[in-house]
């Protein structure tokens, strides 16, 4: 149950993004959830393996680099999504990424874990 609610959560921050930015478009909530869910693949299969490959650069970027992981794993969302989920550049992916992680954890430590530990 709490990765649909991850889900809901990554699909919710991925149209506030999309709102607040012109280079991130969006068509619907429906195209986030999607998009969501195929965030979720891209993180679990491709994410290790390039965590691994880059693994020099990040401990010398004391974990930055992490970040362009994860825009990398954004625009290859993007790119599967095609049409409905469009990135126009790589900053706009990175900063995406940034901002994504942010409102993620925000939202996860004070709303959502507060709700389930009741």
């Amino acid at each position: 149950m709490s990765w649909l609610i991850q889900l809901i959560v990554n699909a919710v921050v991925l149209l506030i993004i999309a709102y607040f930015f012109n280079g991130i478009e969006l068509t619907g909530f429906g195209a986030a959830v999607i998009a969501s869910l195929i965030l979720a693949v891209v993180n679990v299969i491709v994410k290790p393996i390039l965590v691994v490959l880059t693994l020099p650069i990040t401990i010398l970027s004391l974990g930055l680099f992490l970040f362009v992981i994860n825009a990398i794993t954004l625009m290859l969302t993007a790119w599967f999504m095609g049409d409905s989920f469009v990135i126009d550049g790589f900053f706009n992916g990175l900063l995406a990424a940034v901002i994504f992680a942010l409102l993620n954890a925000i939202i996860s430590n004070f709303i959502i874990d507060p709700l389930t530990k009741r």
